[in-house]
């Protein structure tokens, strides 16, 4: 198992930010209990693009170039037209609890996850489904019985689906169909036993995913089958990671403190993104 360098800072004083993703030369992400989706260049200089009143998730671009964003609490997917918000679908007769994370491929298909029940009023666990919204079209239920449906990336050919099981603590893929719809449920990499809670991910170029493990404080290089190169430790609760920069050499790493109120994330502003440079590129989506 290789060593990269450490982790570094890069924005600090955020109140919980999730759902990293590079697009257009800059890192995007959405800060929850800001209530805003961001970005920030090579700089560090962050700028608010969009206000969610409901709390904003999952990112994703649409063919046209426009935003997707996932509303948390009304379990909605919102699209960006301009400077306003316009509703794209409601997802509440799905998704049993918060939706989060969310993947949107090149032909505009947006999977999206939820939590599946009331995590933070300690409601009993309950596994859920992964929804898809095509183009125009209404949601529908893609996969079931997933344990906290979380980070999801897509491989460079669109015919792999990866979704991180959070309570799973497995990663888990899928043949994508030419409908969107996915087939042939599968084990990618079995975390169970080794105090890994995988929750964003994201793929490089040699087929390995990143993630990120908000329970063992750290970012994980994991290869098909669960072999790990990597374990990077980090400062805070891991909760995203992104591969990033005009090379796709960056790794993005965003921490927070999960299962705290909003209102002491915001008083706290402990939430982070720090970054390090890593050999193998990142490919696919997002």
């Amino acid at each position: 198992m290789s060593t990269p360098p450490r982790l570094e800072p890069f924005v600090k004083e955020l109140a919980f930010p999730e759902s990293p993703r590079w697009h257009a030369g800059a890192l995007w992400f959405s800060d929850f209990y800001q209530r805003r989706v961001c970005r920030v260049a090579g700089d560090g200089r962050v700028e608010a693009v969009v206000e969610v009143p409901d709390q904003p998730s999952g990112l994703g671009w649409l063919p046209d170039g426009r935003l997707l964003v996932v509303s948390m609490n009304d379990r909605r997917l919102l699209r960006l037209d301009g400077t306003a918000l316009a509703a794209v679908a409601d997802l509440s007769a799905l998704a049993a609890g918060p939706c989060n994370d969310m993947l949107v491929d090149a032909q505009g298909r947006a999977y999206i996850g939820n939590f599946g029940f009331d995590l933070h009023g300690r409601a009993p666990f309950a596994a859920t489904c992964l929804v898809m919204v095509p183009p125009g079209g209404a949601p529908q239920v893609v996969a079931r019985d997933l344990e906290f449906p979380n980070g999801t990336v897509l491989s460079p050919d669109g015919r792999t689906l990866i979704v991180a099981e959070s309570y799973g603590q497995r990663l888990t893929a899928f043949d994508v169909r030419p409908d969107g719809s996915l087939a042939q449920r599968r084990v990618w990499a079995q975390l169970a036993g080794r105090g890994v809670a995988p929750d964003g991910i994201c793929l490089d170029a040699q087929g390995a995913v990143w993630l990120a493990s908000p329970v063992s404080r750290e970012v994980m290089r994991v290869q098909e089958g669960g072999a790990i190169t990597h374990r990077v430790p980090t400062e805070g609760q891991a909760v995203a990671c992104m591969l990033g920069g005009p090379d796709r050499r960056t790794l993005f790493v965003l921490t927070g403190r999960v299962m705290v109120t909003p209102q002491q994330s915001l008083r706290e502003r402990s939430g982070a993104i720090w970054r390090m440079r890593v050999e193998v590129p990142g490919a696919g989506l997002p």
